[in-house]
């Protein structure tokens, strides 16, 4: 099945890429059709995701998969949720960085001893822009947060997400370690095991 991806971040077409790849699917990124990011103004990860997939699959004429992902810290209410990818950005002309976001980020922690968080991926999967059904699932990935970065593999908060079963940042693990355990990996291994149901009764077909 071919399909697009609804994104144009580097890190997630990434980790989409090596995720998918044993399924011999054939994946596109949207901007290999000249497909704009499409906004993102709703305040949870799902309704999101839907509308990105929407977006993409009506402009490429194609099934359609997409994810809405952030990072949840607990004592901040959730934040920066579904803002995490423009956490320190002050205007909409802004371009997104990593480095400034992981520093409000510190910055709002200073003096918090609460430092667990979670990762979340609320990932759809289309038919067509107008699928009445689309495939939904939601992944966690659970840590804390550490004040000094460490690692250099990952994007996003990765350098502060501390994993303490293992005493390692999602930064300092190896590709394929972190897709096994990553919200991301989870939601994707979810939604695989909807696919192969859906297969076996004939409700999904791209």
């Amino acid at each position: 099945m071919k399909l697009v991806v609804a994104s144009g971040n580097p890190g997630k077409l990434r980790e989409f890429g090596e995720l998918l790849a044993p399924l011999g699917w054939d994946t596109a990124a949207q901007n290999e059709f000249g497909i704009p990011e499409c906004g993102e103004p709703h305040c949870t990860f799902v309704e999101n995701a839907l509308t990105k997939a929407r977006h993409a699959s009506r402009l490429a004429g194609l099934p359609a998969l997409a994810d809405d992902s952030g990072l949840c810290v607990h004592t901040l209410d959730g934040a920066p949720g579904v803002h995490s990818a423009r956490y320190a950005r002050t205007s909409s002309d802004e371009s997104k960085s990593d480095t400034q976001n992981n520093e409000r980020l510190i910055a709002e922690l200073a003096g918090h001893s609460d430092r667990r968080a979670h990762y979340v991926c609320s990932l759809v999967l289309i038919r067509h822009a107008g699928d009445p059904q689309p495939l939904i699932v939601e992944g966690e990935w659970h840590g804390i947060i550490i004040d000094a970065p460490r690692g250099t593999g990952g994007f996003g908060y990765d350098p502060h997400f501390l994993l303490p079963d293992i005493g390692l940042t999602a930064a300092e693990l190896a590709p394929a370690e972190k897709n096994r355990r990553s919200h991301r990996g989870q939601a994707l291994r979810q939604l695989l095991a909807r696919l192969r149901t859906c297969a076996d009764t004939g409700e999904f077909s791209g």
